[in-house]
């Protein structure tokens, strides 16, 4: 699986980076995958909509993982 490299300013939310990264189209459809247990962070499984991610975190749903690279 390629892992894609997703910039954030400042801190992010598990949630709100599913909707930047483009896995999701809204924050409802976030909370339904992660309620369904269908997203992982750093390989472990997570459903918490409000995680805070840091850099260097890889998010995972289904076939597709992103990278949080975390500006400034």
């Amino acid at each position: 699986m390629s892992v894609l490299d997703v910039e954030v300013t400042g801190t992010v939310r598990l949630g709100q980076f599913l909707k930047l990264a483009g896995a999701v189209d809204s924050g409802g459809e976030a909370r339904e995958v992660l309620l369904a247990g269908q997203v992982t962070v750093n390989e472990e499984p997570e459903d918490r909509r409000g995680r805070q991610l840091s850099d260097g975190d890889v998010v995972a749903l289904g076939t597709s993982a992103w990278r949080v690279l975390v500006e400034g």
